[in-house]
């Protein structure tokens, strides 16, 4: 079973990296990549992810409220 990851970040550049040292990795598997809050929200209500990377400084709903709207 590999450990679910979705990565949460405004630049492409970054969540693009991130993926690329993830992939290498045994037992991770990256499920989404979303672009802001409120589609970081909403992919990990639809794939239920282990793992949430987030970028706390977004535009529109930044990281840091996106994480309390998840965990609650």
């Amino acid at each position: 079973m590999s450990i679910k990851i979705i990565l949460a970040d405004d630049h492409a550049l970054i969540r693009s990296g991130l993926r690329t040292l993830l992939v290498n990795e045994l037992g991770m598997e990256v499920v989404g990549e979303a672009g802001n809050g409120e589609e970081a929200i909403r992919l990990t209500r639809q794939l239920a992810p282990d793992i949430v990377i987030m970028d706390i400084t977004m535009p529109g709903l930044d990281g840091i409220e996106a994480t309390r709207q998840i965990v609650t």
